[in-house]
């Protein structure tokens, strides 16, 4: 509760109001927000209101609509993303992804993630904050599963609320997304991309997190890039005017996806409100529908009135906006609960005795390409954030093992991406400036012409811009970039440097040119070699043409005669505890294509292990992933896309500082041919995707088919244990809800959380999924302690749909309390009379 009360005192949500109203009966604000937006309609002109149903004049953010000074209407200004501010702006926290945030399965903590993205996206000047993403994880190859909570439509409810509330609590409307049946991004833009899907999987598992988004009081929601049984869903009549507006009540606005408007009139008819980033359908083309009656005034009266007073019940007229791209918003508090998230979501897959860590341990051999300067913190795209101060993972160990414990550090591989390890700042020296590293200028266009619009010294030439531009007043395509100093070699011989870019890029070392890779491309690395002398600065240059998409650049090197594989197992050899970090990737518009880490990811954890027996395996991926070499190591920990604080995080969980509670928030199958939608019609589709496995998504599959996983959903060990007893399940009341009862004994040594699940067993007449959670606790015990936990479930938990209504078979039902799906210590009964309900 501390940090809570700290954030409610410090984030600047609450600036103050502009002033009493000047006699126009909108700007009253303390008449409802429905009878001001009533009351601004009415004195708006047509032009002035479909000014407001698309994106207008460049204004630095990602989406852009236009104010009225007439009429005193603020412009909109809408930014990614779901994991802190995003677009390339600097200044920001790098949360944890959240699918780390929904392995806390702490709704609490989740309530301040959304008050630290709410708090920097008012800071920063935007007033829509472009998440969460709650989209269910049907499959782990899914580019997206990272921004995400995970595979389960009771989690993502939860979860996803939490953050809506947190969000909107700091000033920002939060804009959840996408709505929906939005689970690849293979075909996305494509007709192969429509999903072909049951009402009854659609209510059950896509639409429960939207549904309790709406309920909460969510602002707007974005519609998806994707079609749902053959209509795109920003023209999806049946999805957008029925089951969101008129089914869920939704009274906010639809955001088409940036690009993801097809149509004008079949979606202006279907649903969508607001076009974005431009105006090609909702501009010009709308105003002749609507002056030749293809599409009513009351229609266009029905949009701006969903957006007004949307803005009016997030006060957008009554409070200052003072913040700009260029402000500085992290906090040393949106810090500390960057780092809680980080801890708390990291999940304990495997321990045999080795954690955590203690006095025995007096050298560390800490290795991957994602322990150093390569560590992977962020997903890709449109959710990737830039933090203002990375901790790796080596950092973290060395700073927290102590002066008497040797901590080292071999990448032992290039990144996942290819890349080599990066070029470190003390051995570049900038071109002009102080510090080392090398000078960066930026350019308003491709080419590099013409003066610079902003310079700076980077200290690596390492970043991913993820679709925005570099600095403030830069355009987000067509811009350009070069980075000049000297380059110090530690030693002479041939030397391998490595450019990974989505957009080419030169590379000169005095004055030859090592690396010449051009033209616009999905990111990739290119190598070249050149021969260079211990101590002797030469000049270096690498020149970039930004041309359109995701921006990103890395300078790597490797050392002559280096051998990284063979240097990182060395090392684990020569000390007592190895700690390997391992990576997988994830990005927005592209899907994996298997679910294994990368080959030379997985036969460095194999040989590391095969000369240390005390090894600690560290994933950082966005969903599940193989694990062909388990058996031979004795700690694994996922941790996802841990944010800024990694290295902090993990250093206080491997040397117990802190307890593991994190919990899966989806499974680990033993093998991609376990997934549920591993055939390719099911993912990502062939002329269409076919949902076929209906309400079997996740865990519900592998309890179906009797499937054992690598590991279950809401699995996760602790450094202590815990006892279940006193199960009650009391009969259901009026409304139809049913309230459950248990207590909880920690019946360990420390300190430390359980997440207690609750599990409602399908009835048989409904053919629905074995079991499903309906309810979860994360109860904090001290050693020795019992807490009793009581959690209501809602009628909806002994439901189904069928016959296009929410249907309770007769019958008793049974409960499952327990640590995981596959992990059940208690089971009950609720009365028959439930079915009479």
């Amino acid at each position: 509760m501390a940090v809570v009360a700290l954030l409610v005192a410090v984030l600047p949500g609450v600036p103050g109001t502009r002033g009493e109203p000047r006699g126009r009966p909108w700007e009253n604000a303390g008449r409802a927000p429905e009878a001001r937006a009533a009351a601004l309609l009415a004195a708006m002109t047509l032009p002035e209101k479909l000014t407001m149903l698309h994106g207008g004049a460049e204004c630095g953010y990602v989406g852009c609509v236009d104010g009225n000074a007439r009429l005193g209407i603020p412009p909109l200004h809408l930014q990614d993303g779901p994991a802190g501010v995003g677009q390339g702006l600097t200044g920001v926290t790098q949360l944890a992804a959240p699918v780390a945030a929904a392995a806390t399965w702490d709704t609490g903590l989740m309530r301040d993630y959304g008050r630290v993205l709410g708090a920097e996206q008012w800071g920063k000047g935007a007033n829509v904050e472009l998440g969460p993403t709650v989209n269910i994880v049907r499959d782990p190859r899914w580019g997206r599963a990272f921004e995400s909570f995970g595979e389960d439509p009771h989690l993502a409810a939860e979860m996803g609320v939490a953050d809506i509330e947190g969000i909107q609590s700091q000033g920002p409307m939060a804009q959840i997304k996408h709505f929906m049946v939005y689970n690849q991004e293979t075909h996305r833009r494509k007709p192969a991309g429509d999903a072909v899907v049951s009402e009854r999987a659609r209510r059950e598992i896509y639409s429960p997190a939207f549904e309790a988004a709406v309920r909460a009081g969510v602002g707007s929601v974005m519609c998806s890039y994707n079609r749902v049984n053959g209509a795109p869903a920003c023209e999806n009549g049946p999805l957008q005017n029925g089951l969101l507006k008129t089914d869920f009540g939704f009274s906010g606005f639809v955001t088409s996806d940036w690009g993801a408007t097809y149509s004008t009139v079949p979606s202006a008819l279907g649903g969508l409100d607001m076009e974005m980033p431009d105006d090609r359908y909702f501009g010009a083309a709308l105003t002749a529908a609507v002056a030749d009656g293809r599409v009513p005034v009351a229609v266009i009266d029905d949009k701006v009135r969903r957006i007004l007073t949307a803005m009016f019940r997030a006060g957008l007229f009554d409070r200052a906006m003072t913040g700009t791209t260029t402000s500085v918003v992290t906090r040393p508090e949106h810090v500390a609960v960057a780092r809680r998230v980080a801890a708390q979501g990291s999940v304990l897959l495997k321990n045999t005795g080795l954690l955590p860590l203690t006095g025995a341990a007096r050298s560390i051999a800490v290795l991957g390409a994602g322990a150093g300067p390569g560590a992977l913190t962020s997903g890709g795209g449109s959710a990737g954030v830039i933090g203002a101060g990375v901790v790796t993972p080596y950092a973290g160990i060395k700073a927290r093992a102590g002066a008497g414990v040797t901590v080292g550090y071999s990448p032992g591989t290039p990144r996942a991406d290819g890349a080599l390890p990066v070029v470190p700042s003390d051995r570049l020296t900038p071109a002009g400036g102080a510090g080392s590293g090398l000078t960066a200028e930026f350019f308003p266009r491709a080419g590099r012409t013409g003066a610079p619009v902003a310079s700076r010294v980077d200290p690596e030439v390492d970043f991913a811009w993820n679709g925005g531009p570099p600095v403030g007043g830069m355009p987000r395509e067509n811009w350009s970039a070069r980075w000049t100093g000297t380059l110090t070699p530690p030693a002479t011989g041939t030397y391998t440097f490595s450019l990974t870019s989505d957009d080419g890029g030169r590379l000169t070392i005095g004055g030859a040119r090592v690396i010449d890779r051009s033209g616009p491309r999905s990111t990739a690395t290119t190598t070249g070699t050149i021969r260079l002398t211990a101590g002797r600065p030469v000049p270096i240059r690498i020149d970039y043409g930004q041309l359109a998409g995701g921006s990103n650049l890395t300078l790597g090197w490797r050392l002559p005669g280096q051998d990284l594989h063979a240097e990182a197992v060395a090392a684990a050899e020569d000390a007592d505890v190895a700690v390997v970090v391992a990576a997988l990737p994830e990005t927005e518009s592209r899907d994996l294509g298997n679910i294994d880490l990368p080959e030379r990811e997985n036969r460095l954890v194999a040989a590391v292990a095969a000369v240390n027996p005390r090894t600690v395996v560290v994933i950082t991926s966005g969903s599940a992933v193989t694990m062909p070499w388990l058996e031979s190591v004795p700690a694994v920990v996922e941790a996802w896309y841990p944010g800024q604080e990694f290295g902090n995080a993990l250093a206080s969980l491997l040397f117990g500082d802190e307890d593991f509670t994190g919990r899966l928030p989806v499974t680990f199958p033993k093998s991609l041919a376990d997934v549920p939608a591993h055939g390719k019609a099911r993912f990502p589709g062939t002329d269409a995707v076919h949902y076929d496995e209906g309400v079997d998504v996740g865990y519900r599959w592998y309890d179906r088919h009797g499937v054992e996983p690598l590991f279950p959903f809401g699995h996760g060990l602790s450094y202590t244990t815990y006892a279940y007893t006193g199960l009650t399940v009391t009969p259901p009341d009026g409304a139809g809800n049913v309230t459950v009862a248990f207590d909880v004994t920690n019946t360990g040594g420390r300190d430390g959380a359980e997440i207690a699940q609750v599990y409602v067993d399908g009835s048989p007449a409904s053919g629905g999924p074995p079991r499903a959670l309906s309810g979860f606790r994360r109860i904090p015990l001290k050693a020795g302690q019992t807490r009793r936990a009581t959690v209501v479930l809602p009628a909806r938990a002994f439901q189904h749909w069928a016959d296009g209504a929410w249907t309770t078979p007769p019958g008793q039902r049974t409960i499952r309390v327990g640590s995981s799906s596959r992990d059940l210590r208690l089971t009950g009964t609720v009365p028959e009379q439930t079915a009479a309900s």
